[in-house]
């Protein structure tokens, strides 16, 4: 089940009055679980907000919904991010410069929902995962074939889709992780090194198809 943004904004736009409350407070309660590092199932949201079980199941039938809702919310600008530049260096380097600092402050919220990730590919490698529908990750892939955009006609697909690839390796909380967690580097320089490696892989993809031609 690959649960999708439109989803649970359609959701949201039916719900009005109390049971939008209701949900809102789900989500924020889920929030504050997960910045402080726990991956919550449905219940445990319910049972912290103060919600019944049932209810809390009619608003978020599994907990992958529910935590895709929340990192939906914890993306929140970076979703609705776009450039008219004609050029790939510099929408990607706007897109890095949008996305990272709200990434960083909502760090611990996508580290939760990696775990969850995680965990759900060892069950599912174990054979435990049962009907527990799948927690999907994928926003970044078409944040960055907007950002190359420019590079369509320029670059040959099967080179395009390498660099869409290379730069997914530096552009979310992994890159945090790395930096961060391993190395010990500072947010901002998180961010520089996550710039400067996300320009050169561009500047590599252009200089190749240029040769090439």
């Amino acid at each position: 089940m690959n649960v999708s943004r439109q989803h649970n904004e359609a959701f949201g736009a039916a719900e009005r009055g109390p049971r939008a409350r209701t949900r809102k407070l789900m989500l924020e309660t889920a929030t504050r679980l997960m910045q402080s590092g726990i991956t919550p199932s449905v219940s445990e949201v319910a049972e912290a907000a103060e919600v019944s079980r049932a209810t809390a199941y009619r608003y978020f039938p599994s907990q992958a919904v529910l935590v895709h809702a929340v990192v939906d919310e914890a993306l929140g600008p970076i979703l609705d991010w776009s450039s008219d530049s004609p050029d790939a260096r510099t929408r990607v380097a706007d897109l890095l410069a949008t996305a990272m600092p709200r990434i960083d402050e909502f760090e611990a919220t996508f580290k939760a929902a990696l775990k969850l990730s995680l965990d759900q590919w060892a069950q599912r490698q174990a054979g435990t995962l049962g009907n527990e529908p799948l927690f999907k990750r994928g926003h970044r892939v078409d944040l960055l074939k907007c950002a190359t955009a420019p590079l369509q006609g320029t670059v040959p697909p099967e080179s395009r889709e390498r660099l869409l690839q290379a730069l997914s390796l530096v552009f979310g909380v992994e890159v945090l992780i790395v930096l961060k967690d391993i190395w010990g580097l500072t947010s901002e320089g998180a961010q520089a090194v996550a710039e400067w490696a996300a320009k050169a892989l561009v500047e590599a993809a252009v200089r190749e198809a240029g040769n090439a031609a």
